[in-house]
């Protein structure tokens, strides 16, 4: 499921308001179970041209309408997978759960203690996306333990954000020598005795 705008995709749209003239286009509507008010308007073509270069590369197009008493919304999307009327609700929800999960992916990398725009525009030649991957390589750690390891899970829970989980971690790193990632994790969970720094004076 790929999004598409008529701005960006005119002749796919154009090619769309042919089949719906020519009664290739199928439509429907129902309302939400759950809020009467909300009303889903459907539209769907199989079998487009993606684009005037590659007339030969075909798509299928669903429009998707929301209407609430608060306004109309707007989303359509391309896919390689037949669009049958039966299909066409969960295509919708694949479209938009994509979206989200972008939106919310990108929000975490900005804002949530990775620091992707802080860092990876700078460097020569290959530095910036070596920085980028090595970034990416932490989110999937991390996300990983954030589905599977139930010790992270209730460290997060009790430092509540991810940008003060990141911190203490990269403090904890900074101010003590740590045997494995379970004893970070136990720490700052079960709490730890804060010792007097011991001075390494330089004798020579």
């Amino acid at each position: 499921m790929l999004g598409v705008k008529p701005g960006d995709h005119a002749f796919l749209f154009k090619k769309a308001d042919e089949a719906i003239a020519e009664g290739r286009a199928v439509e429907f509507w129902h309302a939400a179970e759950d809020n009467p008010e909300t009303l889903h308007y459907f539209r769907f073509v199989n079998d487009l041209p993606l684009n005037k270069s590659h007339p030969d590369l075909r798509v299928n197009l669903l429009e998707y309408w929301q209407v609430t008493p608060k306004g109309l919304v707007r989303f359509s999307w391309v896919t390689d997978i037949l669009i049958r009327r039966e299909n066409a609700v969960t295509l919708m929800r694949i479209g938009r759960a994509r979206r989200r999960i972008e939106n919310e992916t990108f929000n975490t990398l900005k804002n949530q203690g990775y620091h992707l725009e802080h860092n990876y525009g700078l460097g020569r030649k290959h530095l910036s996306a070596v920085f980028v991957t090595l970034m990416m390589l932490a989110f999937c750690v991390d996300q990983s333990l954030q589905l599977c390891c139930p010790l992270f899970q209730a460290v997060w829970r009790k430092l509540q954000t991810k940008r003060d989980l990141w911190e203490r971690i990269r403090a904890m790193f900074w101010d003590f020598r740590l045997e494995s990632i379970r004893m970070l994790y136990e720490a700052l969970l079960y709490g730890y005795k804060r010792l007097t720094p011991i001075i390494a004076y330089n004798t020579s």
